[in-house]
């Protein structure tokens, strides 16, 4: 919205109107300008409003409720004093973020929008299951079943909107790898929506689970955004792409303003959520942010390279996966506890180490992501 204080700014001198304060404006143009402003208002919303929203979610006794009978007796003396933390502290996030990238980003890009219509529609799938669990006093929520079709909706939804979009139906097609020049696949096909499936469930759910600790998926949430955000600035930029033999994305450098919110928001949201915590984000957040970070690598067409630079996500989920396999047919757990986050507390290390050290995995991964943009 104030990316239009430029336009007005162009419009006055173009009538002749040359005072200092109207060219001051034209620094609205700048998208790392807006991008650091973004991050900024995010992070202050996140701040001022923290406390009201705790406040508000310990009035509604929305709290965190145990996961299971089975794992009660291993998390109790882990996270005993954390049962009733209130939960759905996402709503932070989400607000955060939606208003940064309203007064920031430019209204008239579609892809700030289709990333926004994202974080909103798995938000409000998160809420319900949030809203499900504090009601009811049960960690099961919503069904895995109406869980996944709903995923399904919004992976056909990014579909349509690609495919029949003049500007992006081919490219949409395409699969890029990283440290690969040319695209591996040529064309995905009728393959197109399964692959987006794939992204928006694999990195929501992802993101979903890593949410154990205190601070542990918003800090890897966080350096991915950082991440994605410069990604998304050189995919928009005609010979920052050119340079880097990266597939140019009309449209896709303005992503960098809500990848900037989310970090700012991510930061902001830490200072309630690190340990110990006053505030989880719940499925609200972990869903919502999950699902903005996989929009926006599908918009920018670096959807594989998030697997390297979410690597702590993806290590969470394949540990949660591994143990499922193993446990159904072999009837052993090749860990203590899924996800992993939660084997290495059993396995000693105090909760503030795993988070750190994962912390510092999490960046490793993000600069490694960024170093393939070159090594093509």
């Amino acid at each position: 919205m104030l990316y239009y204080l430029y336009e007005l700014a162009g419009w006055a001198q173009s009538q002749g109107n040359e005072s200092e304060f109207l060219k001051a404006l034209n620094v609205f143009k700048y998208l790392t300008f807006r991008s650091i402003c973004a991050a900024a208002t995010a992070f202050l919303i996140s701040i001022i409003f923290g406390n009201l929203v705790i406040r508000k979610l310990i009035s509604l006794k929305f709290g965190q409720p145990i996961r299971s009978k089975e794992e009660v007796h291993k998390l109790f003396e882990l996270h005993g004093a954390k049962n009733g933390t209130p939960t759905m502290g996402g709503l932070l996030i989400i607000g955060s973020i939606l208003i940064s990238v309203l007064l920031w980003a430019r209204p008239d890009n579609p892809y700030v929008w289709l990333v926004l219509f994202s974080s909103l529609f798995l938000g409000g799938i998160g809420f319900y299951d949030d809203w499900l669990k504090v009601t009811k006093k049960d960690s099961k929520g919503i069904s895995s079943r109406l869980k996944f079709g709903l995923q399904c909706v919004l992976a056909g939804i990014f579909t349509t909107f690609f495919l029949t979009h003049p500007e992006s139906s081919a490219l949409a097609q395409t699969l890029y790898i990283p440290f690969f020049k040319d695209p591996l696949v040529v064309s995905l096909g009728g393959f197109t929506f399964i692959f987006y499936l794939l992204v928006i469930v694999g990195t929501s759910n992802a993101v979903n689970l890593t949410d154990g600790l205190d601070g542990l998926a918003t800090g890897c949430t966080a350096t991915v955004a950082a991440a994605y955000a410069a990604i998304a600035y050189l995919a928009g930029n005609v010979k920052a792409a050119e340079y880097l033999q990266i597939p140019y994305v009309a449209f896709s450098d303005e992503l960098a303003v809500v990848c900037s919110a989310l970090l700012g928001a991510c930061l902001g949201f830490l200072w309630w959520n690190a340990h110990p915590a006053r505030v989880f984000m719940g499925d609200t957040g972990s869903l919502a942010i999950g699902g903005m970070l996989g929009a926006v690598a599908i918009c920018c067409k670096q959807e594989v390279l998030l697997v390297i630079v979410g690597g702590v996500f993806v290590i969470e989920a394949l540990s949660v996966i591994m143990q499922v396999v193993s446990f159904k047919l072999t009837g052993r757990r090749i860990i203590k506890m899924a996800p992993i986050h939660h084997h290495f507390e059993l396995s000693g290390w105090k909760e503030n180490t795993v988070i750190v050290r994962f912390w510092i995995m999490s960046v490793l991964f993000a600069l490694l992501g960024l170093a393939t943009l070159k090594l093509r």
